[in-house]
């Protein structure tokens, strides 16, 4: 993989407060990388640094191959754009807050109108340009920031926490456009979140950062399917048991984890564990399914989240399940608290934090 951006030992240092200690990393050109971590981790600090915003105290930056210097920076700048968690439009239109960055680079009227028109199909805001920037949603507001900084047609793309707050219709938007630029235009972008789901959803690598420091780089399927102790001790995963592992004849593993639940997974584990499902992989249904998987659980609905286009459903089986289906589906089932279901999953969907 050709390297577009290069952290090699960065150090960044506020006074006494170390921000940013002896990171190393490597983004692929034409590749969608997260790092993710808690607030205060140092991912805004990490992305400024990327961006050449801001400098290291110690260390090297590389964009391209070439190293990043006095001398380079404001090069450098000019083929990256970020766009901020806090949103910082002007009080002005739609039009001239996207237009700012192209009139700067002595565009055209006819080419920024050109570029102006597409950027605001793909955030969806067609026929937005004259009204006030500062009047819209707040998610409307982050498209238009995104629109800006994708107008600019930069090689490297850093977001901050783009959609975070935001409702789930402005989260698709925002992540579809995303992933179009990175598809359409091979623009390589680096989005720092907090949202482990959102970050598996649209990512192929991923960093996890914590207190300034990378504690795990990797594929996404490794780092979120496989839970760490690291990823526990700041994401909010749900369905995570601890109990008693025994290892049966046919090679996998029997947990006991309480109240009569006992979890098979495809593992071979004696002594204490915890393990994790995925609400993701559980099946949920009114009756009992034919299926090879190993886990079959009866339970009652206790608890329903609406999160758009999909729900979480909180099931008593015993233990206490999260489990996520399409609104479709709870309608289709007609499903409400105090519904009787049946929970399934295979043995391989049960992984050791």
């Amino acid at each position: 993989m050709r390297w577009l951006a290069e952290l090699r030992d960065v150090t960044k240092r506020y006074g006494d407060v170390t921000a940013l200690g002896d990171v190393n990393l490597k983004v692929g050109r034409g590749e969608i990388f997260t790092i993710m971590g808690p607030n205060g981790s140092g991912k805004t600090t990490l992305l400024r640094i990327m961006a050449s915003i801001d400098k290291p105290t110690s260390g090297e930056v590389y964009f391209d191959g070439v190293m990043v210097n006095d001398s380079n920076r404001s090069q450098v700048r000019t083929k990256s754009t970020m766009v901020f968690q806090k949103t910082s439009l002007f009080t002005t239109t739609v039009y001239d807050n996207i237009a700012y960055g192209l009139r700067l680079r002595k565009y055209s009227r006819r080419e920024i109108d050109e570029k102006i028109e597409e950027v605001l199909k793909l955030v969806r805001l067609e026929g937005y340009e004259k009204r006030p920037a500062r009047r819209l949603s707040g998610g409307e507001q982050q498209r238009v920031s995104l629109a800006r900084a994708l107008v600019l047609d930069a090689e490297f793309l850093l977001l901050d926490e783009p959609t975070a707050n935001l409702d789930p219709k402005n989260v698709s938007i925002i992540e579809e456009a995303i992933s179009y630029a990175n598809r359409e235009f091979d623009t390589t972008v680096v989005m720092a979140t907090h949202n482990m789901f959102q970050a598996e959803n649209i990512t192929k690598r991923a960093a996890l950062l914590l207190g300034g420091t990378i504690a795990e780089i990797g594929t996404a399927q490794e780092i979120f399917r496989a839970p760490s102790k690291h990823l526990a001790s700041f994401a909010r995963l749900e369905n995570v048991f601890s109990g008693t592992s025994t290892v049966l004849e046919e090679g996998t593993s029997l947990i006991d984890v309480g109240n009569g639940v006992q979890i098979e997974a495809a593992l071979r584990k004696h002594g204490k564990v915890t393990a994790f499902v995925r609400p993701e992989d559980i099946i949920l249904s009114r009756k009992p399914i034919n299926s090879s998987a190993r886990n079959v659980f009866k339970g009652r609905i206790v608890g329903i989240s609406d999160l758009g286009p999909v729900v979480r459903l909180r099931v008593d089986a015993g233990k206490k399940f999260v489990v996520q289906i399409t609104k479709r589906s709870l309608t289709e089932m007609q499903l409400n608290v105090d519904s009787e279901v049946f929970l399934t999953f295979k043995a391989s969907s049960v992984h050791l934090v």
